[in-house]
């Protein structure tokens, strides 16, 4: 009971400094359950980050890993980012650099980047456009005949490469927890569960989406959950969503791919974190004005599209 106790006191005192400081709890998909269960908004990183702009709240609290930040920071320059643990990186961002990618845009001077939202705005600000796993497709599509650099994740480049039929320069970025599904876990499930759905993340491997039913992004998959007819589902992504999913789908079943899908940074954000970080308005995420502008210019030129 302490544990259930403690935690009504630690929302309690969020909840009051949050209407304090005006703030705006926003909580990614792959967060903790009790930390997704006190957000104003569960989402992916996008969403998120355009639900805040949406807001009038002076401070958001992002819980979700550093990228994601910076994203609400390129977006709402004007309003005060918080990341309640500021050790809650992404390995596959960190797999690009800005002087990385500069020189291979010497190497092929006629190329458009396409990058991933996954990445720092330092890299978003050397990129032309900016992409999230949902709209991937439609984005290097948008770009016509064009060369295209696609940075940082090689299987999202790949699975666009692939459904558009065309040629892509692929960064050789992957998602560590992604590539820990494996072929096997969606067919072992799918032999156990012969009337389920697998649904797979592209940035799993190409093994992995090729035996997968359907290929969606988080909100591809809370939107499928919602309107399939067929009540159990194979879930390959991190394993953090099951419970929104289950949440708000009670009449379903839903099987995780691989239970070793876990992202440790997404897990590093707790109650006692956002309460800390309330309270001592840090640690605070802030984009240079300079590289905000670049990155805001390819964030913007994606949601025109």
């Amino acid at each position: 009971m302490a544990d259930k106790d403690t935690n009504i006191e630690l929302i309690e005192k969020i909840q009051a400094l949050k209407k304090q400081r005006n703030a705006v709890l926003l909580v990614h998909n792959y967060q903790r359950p009790e930390v997704q269960d006190i957000a104003d908004f569960v989402g992916d990183s996008l969403e998120l980050s355009r639900k805040a702009a949406e807001t009038d709240a002076d401070v958001i609290v992002f819980c979700g890993v550093h990228f994601m930040a910076e994203t609400a920071s390129i977006i709402n320059p004007e309003k005060i980012v918080l990341l309640p643990d500021d050790h809650a990186g992404c390995r596959m961002a960190d797999m690009i650099t800005a002087e990385a990618l500069q020189r291979k845009k010497t190497e092929l001077p006629d190329a458009k980047v396409v990058c991933y939202v996954n990445s720092t705005a330092e890299v978003k600000a050397e990129s032309d456009i900016c992409c999230t796993s949902a709209n991937a497709v439609r984005i290097v599509q948008s770009l016509g005949e064009n060369e295209i650099i696609f940075v940082p994740d090689q299987y999202l480049g790949y699975y666009v490469a692939n459904k558009l039929k065309r040629e892509m320069i692929l960064w050789p970025g992957y998602c560590p927890t992604h590539v820990k599904i494996q072929p096997e876990d969606i067919l072992r499930e799918k032999h156990k569960h012969p009337d389920s759905i697998a649904v797979a993340h592209p940035e799993c491997t190409p093994e992995v989406t090729q035996v997968a039913d359907e290929v969606l992004s988080t909100g591809g998959m809370i939107r499928l959950a919602k309107e399939t007819d067929v009540n159990t589902l194979i879930i390959g992504t991190e394993i953090g969503i099951l419970h929104r999913l289950k949440k708000e789908n009670p009449g379903k079943t839903f099987i995780p791919a691989s239970r070793k899908a876990i992202c440790p940074n997404m897990k590093k954000i707790t109650l006692e974190k956002v309460l800390w970080t309330l309270e001592d308005m840090n640690p605070q995420v802030k984009v240079p004005e300079e590289i905000r502008v670049k990155a805001y210019g390819a964030v913007e030129r994606m949601l025109a599209i």
